[in-house]
């Protein structure tokens, strides 16, 4: 099983091979990084199981947000739908719109470049269910999220 070291070491390739020294975990193994000047991604350490929790927070929703937010945010969690293996969640205290997604360790380190991609496609993702709950708040029906393709490189704020 890999321990709060090992991660650290990844990061420390990762920090290596971008060049952005946000990519530091503090002593607890939490990382955040901006992104698009947008976007906090953090990343958690979860020693017990392996995994690398990756979670960024969407969107901000009003205190009378229509039910059919909520709706498109339910059957997104229920049936995974344009969701790529992610979950959403709603910080209760804030009405935050958060997306989560674990990482196998032993996966992610083992190709940092792969991992890379895969955070540029959830900031992708992001960008996509951000439109969508604005579209959705304004009035409108919500529109089909397209998948993520191999649009914009990640575009982290140091």
């Amino acid at each position: 099983m890999p321990t709060l070291d090992d991660y650290k070491d990844f990061f420390a390739v990762l920090r290596k091979r971008t060049g952005i020294e946000a990519l530091a975990p503090d002593d607890a193994g939490l990382v955040s990084v901006r992104v698009q000047d947008e976007y906090n991604v953090n990343f958690q350490f979860v020693g017990p199981s392996g995994k690398i929790l990756c979670f960024v927070e969407v969107a901000d929703l009003p205190k009378d947000a229509g039910r059919e937010v909520y709706r498109e945010l339910l059957a997104a969690g229920l049936f995974g739908l344009e969701t790529a293996g992610g979950h959403f969640t709603l910080a209760a205290e804030t009405e935050t719109v958060v997306y989560d997604y674990l990482f196998d360790f032993e996966p992610a380190a083992a190709d940092p470049e792969a991992f890379v991609g895969a955070v540029e496609k959830i900031v992708q993702l992001c960008d996509v269910w951000a439109d969508r709950i604005r579209g959705v708040l304004a009035g409108g029906k919500a529109p089909a999220a397209d998948a993520p393709d191999a649009g914009p490189s990640l575009r982290l704020n140091p």
